[in-house]
């Protein structure tokens, strides 16, 4: 009986948020509409962050096994895309945008701050030339500090996100960057009350960064709060930094707002 009483709730929670995520995500951008990126013929999609992008996804190209193997061919396929919202949008993308001939890359790398990405940026980014750009990358420079020593502070990540995007646009100058607000649920598990107001200086930097280099943004932390409003903050994340399944549609439906497929 408790079995199934627990059944029905998870599956009451699953309807309710599935009939709501619209309204989360509209609520968590406001009343202003987001300016959008206009997808076309030919335009190379690319995710780049840490575990919340990563999500599983295999890094070993499918000819792996091969001498000097072409990793510029990881693409729409379940196995570089991982199990997150990189795959749910851009499955969504594909889909709607099928005519278009799109190539949608995923090179997020659990547990990489700011400085790992850059240190890996000319095979996972600029080798790849996407023409659009997905950053989701904060909540390690904040939460690595804590945890594992890192001597890294809010003003390394303005530094580092810096140099990485003015960058990027030197080296692919016409690209479309979209930045990602990093975002932590608070209460459950990981997220406690010794996060703040520390980590809310990382998600002002985000959202300056994109007013100075004029990208698009994605209120994550917003859309987050708003959800649960819904539901418990549990049932979007199970750590307060990684997503539940929920949390990725959530994460790949506020992304999705600002593509235009």
């Amino acid at each position: 009986m408790h079995n199934r009483r627990e059944f029905l709730k998870a599956t009451s929670l699953t309807a309710v948020a599935a009939a709501g995520i619209p309204a989360i995500v509209s609520a968590a951008f406001g009343t202003q509409s987001p300016r959008q990126v206009e997808l076309k013929t030919g335009d190379v999609i690319l995710f780049q962050g840490d575990s919340i992008t990563d999500f599983g996804r295999d890094r070993k190209p499918p000819n792996f096994n091969i001498e000097n193997a072409d990793r510029t061919k990881e693409y729409n396929d379940f196995n570089s895309l991982g199990a997150g919202y990189a795959m749910l949008a851009g499955s969504e993308i594909l889909f709607k945008a099928r005519q278009k001939k799109l190539k949608v890359f995923n090179r997020g790398i659990s547990g990489d701050k700011v400085y790992q990405l850059a240190d890996r940026w000319e095979e996972d980014c600029l080798a790849l030339k996407p023409t659009v750009l997905s950053i989701l990358v904060g909540v390690n420079d904040y939460w690595h500090s804590l945890l594992n020593g890192y001597k890294g502070t809010a003003e390394t990540y303005l530094t580092d996100y810096r140099k990485l995007l003015d960058r990027t646009l030197k080296a692919l100058p016409g690209i479309s960057i979209i930045i990602g607000e990093p975002f932590a649920v608070a209460g459950v598990q990981a997220v406690t009350p010794q996060w703040y107001p520390a980590f809310d200086q990382y998600r002002k930097i985000a959202r300056d960064l994109a007013t100075e280099y004029k990208t698009r943004f994605i209120p994550y932390q917003a859309v987050f709060d708003q959800a649960v409003k819904l539901a418990p903050a549990s049932y979007w994340t199970f750590d307060g930094v990684h997503p539940s399944v929920p949390g990725c549609r959530l994460m790949a439906d506020a992304w999705l707002r600002v593509v235009k497929p």
